[in-house]
C-alpha cells in the first residue's frame, strides 16, 4: 500500500516505547536551542541548480505517467542528484537536530499538479505519506476556511496555534502562498525543555509520562483519547504535545477538570517554549519546505491575516522506515498492547456517556 491509513498510521506514532523516566539530562543531538542554531551559521539550506535540475527531470517523469497524484511511488519521481541529500535529510529528522528547511522551489512557475506531484513524491522518498484525518486526505491544503478553532482543527482557520505535535513520525509543509501578514512559524526542541523542567520540577516532571486525555475535537468516533505526553527509552525522549487540546479536553462531560499540577505543567512547558532564545522562528516563504520530526520537535504558529492570496500551504504526514529500533520492538508491541485497551475502553466509556445524557433528557 502507498499510504498509511488514519488508524495504522495513529497507532505507529502513539505506539512509543517507554521504560523509566529520565533521571539526568539528556544530551543528545535533539536537544538543542535555537539561539545556538541560529549561531552556528545558516540552517536554511537552498536547492543547488544541480538538485532543481534533477527536480524538473523527475517531475516530467512523474507528470507522463499519468498517475494520480496520491498514486505515485518514488520510482515516479526519479531523482538522480537529489537521492542521497534526501537520505541525509531523513536521518537528520529522525535521529538528529529533528528538522530541516530548504527553498528555491519554483512554485511560483509550476502549476498546481506539479506542485502536489512533486511533494507527494517527495513524502514517498522520504517515508510512508498517511491519511491526516478521518476523511483519508493523503495530500492535506492547510489554509483559512472560515473555521472556528474552539471547534474545528487548527489547519481550517487562521488563529495562531500553540506548541503541539501532529499523529506521525514526521510533517512535512511546503509554502505555496504566504500570509499578507503573520503565520509565522516557530519551532522548539522538546528534549531541550524536558531537561529544563526536570532541572526545575524533578519530583513532578514524572506526570507527563502518564496518560493524559486530549480533544480529538470529535474526530475519529471518540471525543477524547488518552495519550502520555512523554516516553523515554534508551536515552531517546519521544513526547507527542497538543497543550490546547489537553486544555479543552475537559469540555467534553465525561472528563472532570484538569488537575492543576497537571494545568502547571502544562503551563510552565508553553512557557519555555516561548522564551527567546528556545525556539527557532521563520517565515516561510513561498518554495519553502519545512520538515520535522513529531517526536522531538514541537511547533507552533501566529495568526495570520491574508490579502488578495489567500495563505496556502501543502501538508504530509509521514511515518519513516526505522523509526522504532529492532531492540525496542517488545516494547513497541507493549506499547500497541496498553494504547489499543485504552481507546476500547474510553469508546465504550464516551458511548456509554452519551446514552446516560440522553436517558437523562428525556426523563
Amino acid at each position: 500500500m502507498a499510504y498509511r491509513s488514519l488508524v495504522s498510521q495513529t497507532l505507529h506514532y502513539f505506539s512509543r516505547p517507554h521504560r523509566s523516566v529520565p533521571g539526568a539530562p539528556l544530551d543528545t543531538a535533539a536537544a538543542w536551542r535555537g539561539d545556538a542554531v541560529e549561531a552556528e551559521g545558516p540552517w536554511r539550506q537552498p536547492l543547488t541548480s544541480e538538485q532543481l535540475s534533477d527536480i524538473e527531470q523527475a517531475l516530467e517523469v512523474a507528470v507522463g505517467s499519468g498517475k494520480p497524484v496520491t498514486e505515485l511511488v518514488a520510482a515516479d519521481l526519479p531523482f538522480q542528484t537529489l537521492g542521497p541529500t534526501l537520505a541525509e535529510w531523513r536521518q537528520e529528522i529522525a535521529h538528529g537536530r529533528g528538522f530541516v528547511v530548504f527553498g528555491g522551489l519554483p512554485v511560483q512557475d509550476w502549476d498546481e499538479d506539479r506542485t502536489e506531484r512533486f511533494f507527494f513524491g517527495l513524502g514517498q522518498h522520504l517515508g510512508e505519506p498517511g491519511a491526516q484525518n478521518p476523511e483519508g486526505h493523503i495530500l492535506g491544503h492547510v489554509r483559512d476556511v472560515g473555521g472556528d478553532y474552539r471547534t474545528e482543527r487548527g489547519y481550517k482557520t487562521r488563529a495562531s496555534l500553540n506548541y503541539h505535535c501532529d499523529a506521525a513520525d514526521a510533517v512535512g509543509l511546503l509554502c505555496v502562498q504566504n500570509a499578507q501578514s503573520g503565520g509565522r512559524s516557530r519551532i522548539a526542541s522538546s528534549t531541550t525543555i524536558f531537561n529544563r523542567m526536570l532541572a526545575e520540577v524533578p519530583d513532578r516532571i514524572g506526570r507527563l509520562f502518564d496518560p493524559l486525555h486530549f480533544d480529538t475535537k470529535a474526530e475519529g468516533g471518540v471525543r477524547t483519547i488518552p495519550i502520555a505526553p512523554m516516553a523515554h527509552m534508551d536515552g531517546r525522549l519521544r513526547t507527542w504535545w497538543h497543550s490546547d487540546y489537553f486544555r479543552s479536553a475537559p469540555r467534553w462531560s465525561h472528563l472532570g477538570p484538569l488537575d492543576p499540577e497537571i494545568l502547571a505543567l502544562i503551563d510552565r512547558f508553553d512557557a519555555i517554549a516561548h522564551e527567546p532564545g528556545v525556539f527557532l522562528e521563520m517565515d516561510l516563504q513561498p518554495g519553502d519546505v519545512q520538515l520535522l520530526s513529531n517526536h522531538t520537535v514541537v511547533h507552533a504558529r501566529t495568526a495570520y491575516e491574508d490579502g488578495p492570496s489567500k495563505r496556502h500551504l501543502l501538508r504530509l504526514w509521514l511515518s519513516l522506515p526505522g523509526e522504532i529500533q529492532p531492540s525496542e520492538r517488545w516494547a513497541r508491541m507493549r506499547a500497541k498492547a496498553a494504547l489499543g485497551g485504552r481507546l476500547l475502553v474510553e469508546r465504550i466509556r464516551q458511548r456509554a456517556s452519551v446514552a446516560d445524557g440522553a436517558a437523562t433528557t428525556g426523563r
